[in-house]
């Protein structure tokens, strides 16, 4: 089996988790607690996606300057700015950072 079989094999995987997600019944989630469950669910793993996307290289933790570049953003999101401008001044953090400070 080769890296694509895998990948064709995932992706139909995947697809068929989401086709299962929707043949659950709506009333299910009418009540507060899967409701409430199903949204805390969705941001733990958003937040496990930023962190290991931070943090995560090559040979474990990496501590860089995409760490002071993730929390402007987040200090952005909380005083609900734009998402664009959020995106921008990160990125601007983050090239400032490895320029002069020499942050890879």
């Amino acid at each position: 089996m080769t890296l694509w079989h895998l990948i064709l094999l995932a992706a139909i995987a995947v697809l068929a988790i989401k086709l299962v997600g929707y043949a659950v019944p709506q009333r299910l989630f009418e009540r507060p607690r899967p409701r409430r469950t199903l949204e805390l669910l969705t941001v733990s793993l958003l937040a496990g996606l930023v962190a290991v996307q931070t943090l995560g290289g090559d040979d474990g933790v990496v501590l860089d300057a995409r760490i002071p570049a993730v929390l402007v953003a987040a200090g952005l999101f909380a005083v609900r700015a734009p998402f664009i401008v959020a995106v921008v001044a990160a990125a601007a953090v983050a090239a400032l950072l490895r320029r002069f400070v020499g942050l890879a």
